[in-house]
């Protein structure tokens, strides 16, 4: 439940009117998009809508051009630090896996997340209750077995639930998910939904970035299109998760299939 009056937390993410280049492409025009802490959100859209330029945003490695109608805040904050945002955001990627050293142990994939690094260096220092926290998250995630193993001789879903623990080390409460079960099988797609709702029903709140339905869990209420830098529509699930709304979203006559409070695209 949305969390309201007096002692309603600030949104996680306020953007008001945004312009924002990737190089020399324009992907946001007066882009606004507010996203409440507690409430599960789904931002669906195809590739080349401007997904990932959204997640730069949120991780601080994008920002919008410097304009007087322009606000972005962060947790309420117009100017953060970044660790602190790292804090109360854990975010996991398609761009972080891919990049991610495939030399790194498991176990020092999850410590890399105190320090936002790739792998753990000679320099870093690590206290005893950091890695106790650490051990915690991997065992939480059914990964300990896998902590000496390097992360290049990992499945995509082992890596993928290390990424997790990554973000999951600082027990943020909130975690941002760049399309999670991309290239997983089928089980291993299930069981690593089961990971994310388990954060859910802890409390952490869910802010889920994909083009693949059938990853959004029954907990998420709210979906979000964005298409060609825009916001296209935004409400509830019941509301936007019909034949038409998402046959437009994608340029193409689709039909949806539901069960169990999941759903999952057919061609029309």
């Amino acid at each position: 439940m949305k969390p309201s009056g007096p002692m309603a937390l600030p949104p996680i993410i306020d953007i008001q009117r945004a312009t924002v280049y990737r190089g020399d492409t324009r992907v946001f025009t007066n882009f606004s998009l507010s996203l409440p802490e507690g409430e599960h959100v789904a931002i669906l859209g195809p590739n080349g809508a401007g997904k990932s330029t959204f997640l730069k945003l949120l991780s601080g490695e994008v920002h919008p051009m410097t304009l007087d109608h322009t606000r972005v805040r962060l947790f309420g904050e117009e100017r953060w630090n970044v660790w602190d945002v790292r804090k109360k955001l854990g975010i996991v990627s398609s761009d972080l896996q891919r990049d991610y050293l495939i030399c790194a142990a498991g176990r020092n994939v999850v410590l890399s997340g105190f320090y936002a690094s790739n792998d753990t260096y000679d320099h870093q220092t690590f206290t005893q209750a950091q890695v106790t926290r650490a051990n915690d998250v991997m065992r939480e995630l059914g990964i300990e077995s896998f902590a000496t193993r390097s992360f290049g001789h990992l499945s995509t879903g082992e890596q993928r639930r290390f990424l997790l623990g990554r973000a999951l080390v600082h027990d943020p409460p909130v975690l941002v998910l760049d399309e999670p079960t991309s290239g997983l099988d089928l089980k291993s797609c299930f069981q690593y939904l089961d990971l994310v709702r388990a954060q859910m029903q802890k409390g952490k709140t869910v802010v889920l970035v994909t083009h693949h339905l059938h990853e959004i869990p029954p907990e998420i209420d709210r979906i979000i299109f964005l298409k060609d830098g825009q916001i296209s529509a935004d409400g509830l699930k019941p509301a936007l998760l019909t034949d038409d709304h998402i046959s437009s979203l994608f340029d193409r006559r689709i039909v949806l299939a539901q069960a169990n409070g999941w759903y999952q695209f057919l061609p029309g």
